[in-house]
């Protein structure tokens, strides 16, 4: 599997679903060795996290340009007849097939990877923002949930500088046990360096909305309620949002926050966030790893086995006995006579 940049969804897997890499080819004569197969590459977008699809476990999480994992190996080569060869049996009638390759069922996840967040309750305004500094095209409407997937879009600062921002689905109370759009969008938040808090000055309390905004992304990741933010008090050109703006900026004093007024709609003050939001993105690292702690796996014994009885005979079971089934050719006698030495 191979992060491609240029890919931002995981749509293509819909149309495609099960990939299979082709054989190595087979020996020649005077001892040729068959020639190996080519890789079979899984391009994916950055941000993928792989899980496998019976366990859950994670097992890679892909977020850097052109990161390559190796999630399934080939089997190696079968044997050819002159590696049987001894004193006792000059032309042996006996060879091995190729070890078949690994086989597993994964389960894609992607989490967006953008440099700002934009949070808040639902209707907040922030698919305006995101169109208002950025050439991305959301859907906009003033009703909540709006928003069902994230949207991402850049915002150019000066020619030098750009910012990703991803604007993230609104937060309601209990979305950290999932209700709402819950975990659908709370783990794309986890992806973003800084956030852009926005209050809806329609809201009867935005200072509570912010404290409750906190506290859910804090309940579903705790490391997210160290995450910078700017907060910003949106919807200022109506008359009565401007009047309890006075208000509104006291209360978030109080707690030692700096609140900025804005109007999304009008352009007012929304490059004045984004400089704020790129100060603070400078201090933080410039990578940020999620599921840094290292995964322990219970290694089973390959040499394990077991044998059941059933109706039609005794069956014997496990992952080494079975390869070895695999790469028996069963029309040779010598092959036959090799497994029932493996087998005992």
């Amino acid at each position: 599997m191979v992060v491609n940049t240029h890919l931002n969804t995981l749509f293509h897997f819909r149309h495609k679903n099960r990939f299979i890499a082709d054989d190595g080819g087979n020996g020649g004569t005077s001892d040729k060795t068959g020639k190996s197969a080519d890789t079979l590459i899984i391009e994916v977008p950055p941000g993928t996290v792989v899980y496998d699809g019976e366990s859950g476990e994670l097992v890679v999480d892909l977020t850097n340009p052109d990161q390559r994992f190796v999630l399934a190996e080939g089997g190696r080569g079968g044997r050819g007849n002159p590696h049987f060869k001894s004193a006792r049996n000059q032309a042996p009638r006996m060879a091995e097939k190729g070890e078949p390759g690994k086989e597993r069922s994964l389960k894609l996840e992607l989490r967006l990877i953008a440099d700002i967040g934009l949070v808040g309750v639902p209707n907040a305004g922030k698919s305006t923002f995101l169109s208002a500094v950025t050439n991305a095209t959301p859907k906009i409407a003033d009703y909540p949930f709006t928003t069902l997937i994230p949207n991402l879009g850049v915002a150019e600062l000066d020619r030098e500088t750009t910012l990703v921002l991803a604007d993230i689905p609104g937060l309601i109370e209990g979305a950290h046990r999932g209700l709402g759009l819950g975990h659908d969008f709370l783990r794309h938040v986890q992806r973003t360096k800084v956030l852009i808090h926005l209050l809806d000055g329609f809201s009867e309390d935005p200072v509570g909305d912010f404290i409750q905004i906190n506290a859910e992304l804090s309940l579903f990741d705790p490391g997210l309620a160290s995450k910078p933010q700017v907060v910003a008090y949106n919807k200022m050109d109506v008359d009565f949002v401007a009047e309890k703006w006075p208000e509104i900026n006291e209360l978030m004093k109080k707690m030692d926050i700096q609140c900025v007024p804005i109007s999304a709609v009008a352009g007012e003050n929304v490059r004045k966030v984004l400089y704020m939001a790129h100060e603070l993105l400078q201090h933080v690292p410039t990578q940020v790893l999620l599921d840094e702690k290292p995964i322990y796996r219970y290694e089973e014994d390959p040499n394990a086995f077991t044998i059941e009885h059933h109706a039609d005979g005794w069956y014997v079971y496990g992952a080494a006995i079975e390869r070895a089934a695999a790469m028996t050719y069963w029309q040779y006698e010598a092959s036959l006579r090799r497994f029932q030495r493996i087998l005992e």
